[in-house]
């Protein structure tokens, strides 16, 4: 028979379980919606988005079979409305409580920030910079003013086709909000969930009568540079989004 001493050890053991079981991954979540991370660096004006619509024209099957990566662009700006549900797609809010979102993420942790990179005449009533999406205000904060779409497309090795498009939409993880509790497995959940971002992202744009591409290769340091963002922030994708031609 186990001794008064061991069955409370044991109860302390499974109390501790239960604590790291429900409470931990509660408290993860919270700090993840509070937006602990200053994803800017600098002077930022934030701009709330037009709100989301939950219905299309085109059906998911449609998005699918259509979906293609192109490199070739029209000169013709989006409307705001359509930068709004492009974001959305990618990380907005879909629940009343307000963490779950359109992308799945490991541990509801969260560790994507979304900007885009806007140039002169790329979305119009929006002036040309980078912005960061806030999720949970469904707004865009202003970084950088400025057409930079040039910048940026150098750092991905000359590729100035995306140049082209009259935004990209980057996306970027901050490990350590994964890694705190899955280790470096972590990481890869994080590329994981990239990959469903892009995703979204492109087949929103294919509803919305819009064309993406899509870039891997780039110098990590130089975009975050250009850019002027946080530095925790490492980018992962770039997809260029506009008007195909």
């Amino acid at each position: 028979m186990l001794s008064y001493l061991t069955r409370r050890e044991i109860l302390k053991k499974i109390t501790k379980y239960l604590m790291a079981l429900f409470f931990i991954p509660f408290f993860s979540v919270k700090k993840a919606m509070a937006g602990k991370v200053d994803a800017t660096t600098g002077k930022e004006r934030q701009m709330n988005l037009p709100k989301p619509r939950l219905k299309g024209e085109v059906s998911v099957e449609e998005a699918i079979k259509h979906r293609r990566t192109v490199r070739s662009y029209l000169s013709k700006p989006l409307t705001l409305e359509q930068f709004s549900q492009i974001f959305w797609a990618a990380q907005g809010i879909t629940e009343d409580r307000g963490y779950k979102r359109s992308a799945p993420s490991g541990g509801a942790l969260y560790p994507m920030d979304i900007y885009a990179v806007v140039g002169d005449n790329g979305v119009k009533d929006l002036k040309a910079g980078i912005y960061h999406y806030e999720p949970h205000q469904h707004a865009v904060a202003l970084i950088t003013e400025g057409d930079l779409r040039k910048d940026v497309a150098g750092t991905a090795f000359s590729q100035m086709w995306m140049a082209g498009a009259p935004l990209y939409l980057v996306i970027t993880s901050e490990y350590s909000r994964i890694t705190s509790k899955y280790g470096t497995r972590g990481e890869r959940y994080a590329m994981i969930e990239a990959g469903h971002v892009g995703q979204n992202i492109f087949l929103q744009a294919e509803a919305l009568g819009l064309r993406a591409g899509i870039v891997g290769a780039f110098h990590d340091n130089d975009v975050i540079r250009i850019m002027k963002i946080n530095r925790s922030h490492e980018p992962l994708l770039i997809l260029p989004v506009g008007y195909g031609t």
